[in-house]
């Protein structure tokens, strides 16, 4: 028997992760609104979570504007009902060094990526709370707990949430609440946001491989939406070992990012002139950037380490893994480092 529809709120929700989660809520049969700046970007993406056989609402929105989130939120309640689960995933960046990153840029980042998943919490258990049920997906990234050179705005934003989440967290457990939050760390997307990125670099910006699809981190935030009594999720066994590695040896990290952070987060191709930012207004207003980035053929489509953590009887044997990956990317961290 199908479950009853949910109504899903996603932020976001017009490229990338945003949109694979929408659509992978929309072949669950739920009603999805689908918050975003962007109109042509907001219409594809409602146009696939239909096809999906789900409902889709867009609402164009910045969730830096508090009040605009909030006046979309009701509009969600009053259109769709009320809000099952809300999902956070709205982002910007700057691909650049630290000190040729104008204050007003940082702040921006800060705004979108940071104060945007606080405004969407807070309308949220603004209408989950008199239901006392509902659930909050804060979609995260390894760089929550590993900082990495040429995105400092982002990194400080991710930081941010992670220690946000853990406090609003702990808040619900102590009012015994039946609302439930829980993140999912992401690993490296082969998202448009490379494509709109205000970058300062002198390269065509990348993720650090290894690359996923969206689908992937999708099938990370459907399965979080559905259980979150689970404090965090790590998608890709690349979170996992440099998570791991983090808490042991963060100082080789540092070292080890030093050396190859840079290089690492570019192709060689040089960078576009012309290529759009989003930072200020959406690069997908009149463009349909589509769900995935132009990192097709470098990218996985599946996470042997995200099906492992999502059967719990293949726990065991995939942590013996994860550490042994772990305990390699350490002792290869130590070797470069040091020369």
């Amino acid at each position: 028997m199908r479950r009853a529809r949910r109504v899903v709120v996603v932020t976001g929700s017009s490229g990338g992760i945003g949109r694979a989660s929408a659509i992978a809520f929309g072949k669950e049969g739920d009603a999805v609104a689908l918050l975003a700046r962007g109109e042509a970007g907001l219409a594809g993406a409602a146009a696939e979570v239909e096809a999906a056989g789900g409902k889709a609402l867009t609402i164009s929105v910045d969730v830096a504007d508090a009040e605009a989130l909030d006046a979309a939120a009701e509009r969600v309640e009053r259109e769709l009902g009320p809000i099952d689960v809300w999902v956070n995933v709205a982002f910007t960046s700057v691909f650049s060094k630290f000190d040729e990153i104008k204050p007003e840029e940082f702040k921006r980042v800060t705004e979108v990526t940071y104060l945007g998943y606080v405004y969407g919490t807070m309308s949220a258990l603004k209408r989950m709370r008199p239901r006392n049920s509902g659930t909050i997906v804060q979609v995260g990234s390894a760089l929550a707990y590993r900082g990495i050179p040429l995105q400092s705005a982002y990194c400080g934003a991710k930081h941010a949430i992670q220690g946000f989440n853990e406090s609003l967290r702990t808040e619900l457990l102590h009012e015994h609440s039946r609302i439930r939050t829980t993140m999912v760390q992401m690993p490296a997307v082969n998202t448009p946001q490379f494509s709109w990125v205000l970058s300062r670099l002198p390269n065509q910006a990348q993720p650090v491989p290894p690359i996923y699809q969206p689908e992937v981190a999708a099938k990370g935030v459907v399965h979080a939406a559905a259980h979150p009594e689970r404090r965090e999720y790590w998608v890709g066994g690349s979170t996992a070992a440099t998570l791991i590695a983090n808490a042991i040896m963060p100082g080789v990290l540092d070292r080890y990012l030093a050396k190859t952070g840079f290089k690492s987060q570019q192709t060689s191709d040089r960078r576009d002139p012309n290529q759009p930012a989003n930072l200020w207004e959406p690069a997908d207003a009149s463009r349909d950037f589509g769900t995935h980035g132009i990192f097709d053929n470098k990218s996985s489509s599946r996470s042997y380490q995200l099906m492992a953590s999502q059967h719990h009887g293949a726990v065991a044997a995939a942590a013996g893994a994860v550490l042994a990956g772990a305990a390699a990317v350490v002792g290869t961290l130590v070797a470069k480092a040091s020369r």
